[in-house]
């Protein structure tokens, strides 16, 4: 069973960055579509970002699009997320998931997050 673990989160000033990384172990994350969600204090989880098995496609929320940036290297098994110019309501839990490229398919092997806190 594939273990995702979340990691690189912390205390930020806004306007700061982090770089968050979210790796498999036990299994392989080379075929699957990668996503990072977040969930803020009271809110529901959302939709972040995502990445491709190739790492050719990637797709983003409008509220990180051009501050945030996905990729993968699946040779380590890892996929990150680099956060720039964030802001305060960027504050969240920070998961990753994975997700089988057919119609669908539901993300899966959710890990146990990471906290990203941003301070105005």
């Amino acid at each position: 069973q594939v273990q995702l673990v979340e990691s690189g989160g912390g205390l930020v000033q806004a306007g700061g960055s982090l770089r968050l990384s979210c790796a498999a172990s036990g299994g392989t994350i080379g075929i699957y579509t990668m996503g990072w969600f977040r969930q803020a204090a009271g809110k529901e989880r959302e939709f972040v970002a995502a990445i491709s098995w190739s790492g050719g496609s990637t797709h983003y929320a409008d509220s990180v699009l051009g501050r945030f940036t996905i990729s993968r290297d699946n040779a380590k098994n890892t996929v990150y997320l680099q956060m720039n110019r964030l802001k305060p309501e960027d504050t969240a839990v920070y998961y990753c998931a994975r997700r089988l490229p057919v119609l669908e398919a539901e993300y899966e092997s959710w890990g146990q997050g990471t906290q990203v806190t941003v301070s105005s």
